[in-house]
């Protein structure tokens, strides 16, 4: 967690990338980098709680069952309370996690190749766009659009001359920039596996 405070989120991104050249010499090939990601998952901790009620008056005890999800952090445990004179209540606990579906677009975003005649290459990453869910994340009071950015370094690995394997590691940072009541903002470390190929 460096900016955000929304803990315990979790992050599945699937999608594509699209690079184009811009500089290239015998120390770096810098490289301009989109991405478009029609799968964007979140998944948040939820509290899942079955409350009884237990009403008092004519005509005699009567009993009544509720279901509710609190979004954050869960305490699986059991509680119960009342209303003096009109009602009794003892609820249960559970935790669950909420996954919800999104899209996302980075079209700001740059790789810089090192060692660029070499077969094995490290190489850094930085991208920054947006992301859209189905309903706010990473809880009620927040937005449904969101801004996004991450800073990475991997290994690309040339098979051919148009064809390599990266693996990478990124931070990934999700916020959106007060736009909505509550801004918490989610951190997530993401390992990226891509297979690229060209012209």
């Amino acid at each position: 967690m460096l900016l955000g405070y929304a803990v315990n989120r979790r992050l599945l991104d699937i999608g594509a990338a699209y690079n184009r050249r811009l500089i290239l010499d015998h120390v770096v090939n810098w490289q301009y980098s989109a991405e478009i990601l029609p799968v964007a998952l979140e998944s948040d901790p939820v509290e899942s709680r079955t409350y009884t009620y237990t009403f008092s008056g004519p005509p005699g005890m009567q009993t009544e069952t509720e279901q509710l999800i609190y979004a954050g952090a869960c305490h699986a445990a059991p509680g119960s309370g009342s209303v003096p004179g009109f009602y009794s209540y003892t609820y249960t606990a559970t935790c669950e996690r909420r996954w919800t579906m999104g899209e996302a677009m980075s079209p700001a975003g740059f790789q810089w190749n090192f060692r660029p005649r070499r077969k094995l290459q490290p190489f850094l990453v930085a991208h920054g766009g947006y992301m859209f869910s189905t309903r706010p994340i990473p809880v009620p009071q927040a937005g449904s659009f969101n801004f996004t950015f991450d800073v990475g370094a991997g290994i690309e690995i040339f098979r051919a001359r148009t064809r390599s394997i990266r693996a990478g590691y990124r931070y990934h940072h999700v916020s959106n920039s007060d736009t909505a009541n509550q801004n918490p903002g989610i951190d997530s470390g993401l390992l990226q596996f891509t297979y690229s190929f060209g012209k």
